[in-house]
C-alpha cells in the first residue's frame, strides 16, 4: 500500500511539473522563394506529440508581427501546428501606411508573384515533421485574406481556406482548378471591398464550381477582427468584438469538417 501511495505521488507530481512546463513554443524559420530571403514564425504547442493539422497564417499589410504571432498562438492551443508566413521578406515589415500599401501593392499588381510566396510558405508548412499534410489549411487577414484565396485559386493541395476582411476580387480567377475549400467572412460595410467584389467572387466560386462560404457581418467594417484597428467605424477600417468571436467561431467550425 505504501509503494502505491508513493507511486501516485510521483505521478501526480510528474504531471503537475509536465504541465507547469508545457507550453506553446516560438521558432523563427528561414526560407526562399527563387533568390529571396523570407523570415516565418513556426508555433506550436509542446504539450502535445505527434502529427496534427497544420495551419497556415498570412499576415496583415504591415507584415508578419504581433498580431499574427498572437494568432498563431490562438491556433497552435487549439492542438493545430503552425506558420506564419512572410510574404514581403526578411526584414521587410513597413511601419508607415503609404509603405504598407506599396508592398501590398506589389503583391497585388502582380499575382503570380503572390502565389509564389505563399506557396513557398504552405510548403514549408507541408513539409514539416509535425504537420499531418493530409490535413492542412490557410486563414490570412486583410492583405492576408486576399493571399490565402490566391493560395486556393492557384491549386494548392490544401484542405481549406480562411479570408478574414480580406479583399475578394483577383485578375486570374481559378476557374474549376481549386482543390481547397474556402470560407470567406467579411464585414457587410467594409467600404475596401465594393458590393460588386462581392458579387464577382460569388460568381467566381459558382463558376469554378467551388466549395464556398461567405459570411457577411453586418454593422462591421474592414479590420473586424483586429482589435488595434480603434472602434470607429467612419473610418472604414475598425475593430468589432462580436464579429471578431463569431467569425473565430466559424472558422474552428470550418476546421472541425474539414479535418473530421
Amino acid at each position: 500500500m505504501e509503494l502505491m501511495k508513493r507511486a501516485l505521488i510521483i505521478f501526480f507530481a510528474l504531471t503537475v511539473f509536465n504541465s507547469a512546463h508545457a507550453e506553446v513554443q516560438f521558432k523563427t524559420v528561414e526560407y526562399k522563394q527563387g533568390d529571396a530571403v523570407l523570415e516565418g514564425l513556426h508555433v506550436y504547442d509542446d504539450v502535445a506529440t505527434g502529427k496534427r493539422p497544420g495551419v497556415l497564417v498570412v499576415h496583415q499589410w504591415k507584415g508578419l508581427g504581433d498580431y499574427e504571432k498572437k494568432r498563431a498562438e490562438m491556433l497552435a492551443k487549439l492542438g493545430y501546428n503552425v506558420f506564419a508566413a512572410d510574404i514581403y521578406g526578411k526584414g521587410i515589415r513597413p511601419k508607415e501606411t503609404k509603405d504598407a500599401a506599396a508592398q501590398a501593392g506589389k503583391f497585388k499588381k502582380d499575382p503570380d508573384l503572390m502565389r509564389e510566396r505563399v506557396n513557398a510558405a504552405f510548403e514549408v508548412l507541408q513539409k514539416h515533421a509535425l504537420t499531418d499534410s493530409r490535413r492542412t489549411a490557410a486563414i490570412g487577414y486583410c492583405f492576408g485574406g486576399t493571399v490565402v484565396l490566391e493560395l486556393a485559386r492557384s491549386g494548392a493541395d490544401a484542405n481549406g481556406v480562411v479570408s478574414f476582411h480580406g479583399g475578394l476580387g483577383t485578375s486570374q480567377p481559378a476557374g474549376e482548378g481549386m482543390k481547397a475549400e474556402i470560407l470567406a467572412l467579411h464585414g457587410a460595410d467594409d467600404p475596401h471591398v465594393p458590393v460588386e467584389e462581392v458579387t464577382a467572387f460569388a460568381k467566381e466560386m459558382r463558376e469554378g464550381k467551388a466549395d464556398w462560404q461567405l459570411i457577411a457581418y453586418g454593422n462591421a467594417v474592414h479590420s473586424f477582427t483586429d482589435w488595434n484597428a480603434g472602434n470607429d467605424n467612419s473610418k472604414g477600417s475598425a475593430y468589432n468584438e462580436k464579429a471578431d468571436k463569431r467569425s473565430w467561431e466559424a472558422m474552428k467550425l470550418f476546421f472541425a469538417e474539414l479535418f473530421k
